[in-house]
């Protein structure tokens, strides 16, 4: 890498056998999978809400919202507590695998679709050696009127008017 070139430093995941990073800066902790509290008529990539330390947090099935084959989770899998347009959802994924620096340069921008993700969703496609990691942009991956609706769960759970257990 020549000095002075950008970098971007990633949490690199793994939802099925992709691999796919999100910035650090995005991502608040990881958790190991608890089971999320259902609420009812919510939209089918909600798994539930949990709490976390007081505070109420949606979480989001990620191979769910991407129409990707679902597998049953291992004990790798985990939530990333992540923030979206500023407000904190869970994202369950299958394995967190590492946090790496990536040079800017070696950034593509995304195909129309890869691995079935429309690149709407996508920042990019990033290289490093012989590795490729789909780049999410977090901030897209929820409609604004999906985001509503996790906002509306989170303020009723907050008002007591959903129960939820201790996580």
């Amino acid at each position: 890498m020549a000095s002075g070139e950008q970098e971007i430093q990633l949490v690199i995941f793994r939802l099925g056998v992709e691999e796919y990073g999100v910035p650090i800066t995005q991502v608040q902790e990881i958790n190991l999978l608890s089971k999320p509290t259902k609420i009812p008529n919510s939209p089918v990539f909600l798994e539930g809400v949990i709490n976390l330390r007081g505070r109420i947090i949606p979480v989001v099935d990620l191979k769910k919202r991407f129409a990707l084959d679902h597998t049953k989770y291992t004990k790798d899998a985990r939530i990333m507590i992540v923030e979206v347009n500023e407000s904190v959802i869970g994202v369950i994924v299958d394995e967190v695998l590492e946090v790496l620096r990536l040079p800017a340069g070696s950034i593509e921008p995304p195909p129309p679709v890869i691995a079935g993700i429309t690149a709407a969703y996508l920042d990019g496609v990033g290289k490093l050696d012989d590795r490729l990691f789909i780049l999410l942009n977090m901030d897209k991956v929820l409609t604004v009127s999906e985001q509503e609706e996790l906002e509306q769960v989170e303020s009723m759970a907050d008002s007591g008017e959903i129960l939820i257990q201790e996580g």
